[in-house]
């Protein structure tokens, strides 16, 4: 037996957690390196090393450079999501993935061996390229092989491992601060070459993992669907049954995506695949963006920098920020509990209220440290509470969601491209705010907070009135969500009232086997 089958030999339960290992360590991944450079950007040699302050005060005198070099990581993650979509819509979830943590590897060791700004940067785009391919198909894979009732939970059990990497990245940081008085080059150094650990597992076990069964059957190989599904749902009838029967009816109407679809599915010109896909791929671009633009970036990036305005030195700074990330863990256990029980709709304005509320009390605190000085070290432990409460209604919240809605909304042929557009937005609203986050700061200082609450207040009336509520409905009943012309939620639910049964639309379960019970003529087994 082979390393692409030696998956056959693990019982149900071993397979599911084998998934959900592979997907944690590959999310991991994402987190780690997107809250690693708070700890570099604290590194004084490293602001020598890449000419951005002074040395050895540590002192950041060029914020502009500082955030290119954090942001342009980003812009390689929003080419990696639509390359590693595209091939994994192509040649599968599992090998999309293992090409993806290749350039992840590459990207982390040159990142680790940069010697000025001009190689940083370029090692930052090929880690972004690792990292937006393996953030777009991690989650499509859990999504295609997770249950309707248990799919944003087991999202969210995944997504753990991204504030378990932001919170590693902090700790390490702070560790390694005491080495040589925080002056060493290992310390900055050492934070970018430890992401090669989590790539080197992935392309070390990846390959040992089935492919998604939605993928399989949306390619003719419906007989290897079939197992793949039995195998992970543990039972061979009665809804498993009816499950594979729905894939087998959407995927015979499925048709390869072009590696321009993106493109087009933007502009709105592509009607052949599904109904309104340019509605769909702009509802993940905005969620993400608001995602981005609800703070969560300045706490996780900047928060030593907004621990320094509240007054508290660096040995606290550091440490306060690892725990203030460690806390996005507990957030992430609150949301896989809830997201499946009070849907993503729920989640996402109720999150939008309680980060609203947080922020302005932030603000509020922080200001009034800033009009009287003498009160700062009394104020500043609730400025902290806050910043500790942001966290954990962000992971709660948005912190899932966001990544789970553009896993559901996508016909199956490109739901790991789709899912690129999703990805591009967080790229985008992540790329963008690490930019202008510390010239915010630098300006406007802890003001900033009443700009985040006045957005995070205009995001639940457009949640409301324009996403749709996938809770509990299967993956291939969503797109008749899409059949309405009028892009509001109440639109979409009346249409998923009409067309949501999938098995009926097409005929019936019996008509459905009888269909996908035959040889084609192009000699590809269907059952």
């Amino acid at each position: 037996m082979g390393l692409s089958t030696s998956w056959k030999r693990l019982s149900p339960r071993q397979l599911n957690i084998a998934i959900q290992i592979f997907s944690l360590i590959s999310i991991f991944f994402e987190g780690y390196d997107q809250g690693v450079m708070g700890g570099v950007n604290a590194a004084p040699n490293y602001v020598r090393e890449v000419k951005i302050g002074q040395y050895p005060s540590g002192k950041v005198t060029n914020t502009t450079k500082q955030g290119g070099i954090v942001s342009v990581y980003y812009l390689g993650a929003i080419f990696g999501c639509f390359l590693g979509g595209w091939a994994a819509d192509r040649i599968g979830r599992i090998n999309g993935l293992f090409f993806a943590a290749c350039f992840a590897l590459v990207g982390g060791a040159l990142q680790a061996a940069s010697q000025s700004a001009s190689f940083l940067l370029v090692a930052r785009v090929v880690t972004g390229i690792g990292t937006g391919a393996l953030t777009g198909i991690t989650p499509v894979l859990v999504s295609e092989t997770s249950r309707a009732d248990h799919r944003g939970g087991f999202l969210g059990y995944v997504f753990i491992a991204n504030y378990l990497g932001i919170s590693i990245a902090y700790w390490l940081s702070f560790g390694l601060s005491f080495v040589d008085n925080g002056l060493s080059a290992v310390r900055w150094r050492f934070l970018l070459a430890f992401q090669c650990f989590p790539a080197l597992l992935l392309l070390g076990g990846i390959k040992m993992l089935p492919d998604s069964p939605r993928y399989l059957a949306s390619v003719g190989r419906y007989k290897e669907a079939r197992e793949v599904l039995e195998r992970i749902r543990g039972s061979t009838g009665g809804d498993t049954e009816r499950e594979f029967c729905e894939i087998c009816a959407v995927s015979e109407e499925a048709k390869p995506a072009s590696p321009v679809e993106f493109v087009k599915v933007l502009l709105g010109m592509d009607k052949s695949l599904a109904p309104h896909l340019g509605r769909r791929a702009w509802l993940c671009l905005w969620l993400q963006i608001m995602a981005s633009w609800t703070g969560i970036t300045a706490v996780t990036a900047y928060s030593p920098v907004l621990l320094s305005q509240a007054g508290y030195s660096a040995i606290k700074q550091n440490g306060l920020a690892g725990g203030l990330n460690t806390i996005g863990i507990v957030g992430t256990i609150i949301s896989a509990q809830i997201v499946d029980r009070l849907g993503r709709r729920t989640c996402l304005i109720g999150g939008a209220c309680g980060l609203f509320i947080v922020n302005l009390i932030a603000a509020a605190l922080y200001e009034g440290s800033r009009h009287d000085p003498s009160k700062a070290a009394s104020i500043a432990p609730a400025a902290v509470t806050m910043l500790f409460l942001f966290n954990l209604i962000y992971a709660a919240t948005w912190g899932t969601v966001a990544f789970l809605v553009p896993t559901e909304i996508f016909p199956p042929e490109m739901r790991a491209q789709g899912n690129g557009f999703g990805i591009t937005g967080w790229a985008i609203g992540v790329g963008w705010t690490t930019l202008i986050n510390p010239i915010m700061f630098s300006n406007i200082e802890s003001r900033t907070y009443f700009l985040f609450a006045g957005l995070n207040l205009l995001w639940m009336p457009i949640v409301y009135f324009f996403y749709p509520e996938t809770k509990d409905r299967s993956l291939e009943s969503i797109d008749a969500m899409f059949a309405c012309s009028r892009p509001f939620f109440k639109d979409m639910e009346k249409a998923y009232e009409a067309g949501g049964d999938v098995l009926a639309v097409r005929g019936g379960i019996e008509e459905v086997k009888r269909k996908t019970s035959v040889i084609r003529a192009d000699g590809i087994e269907k059952v």
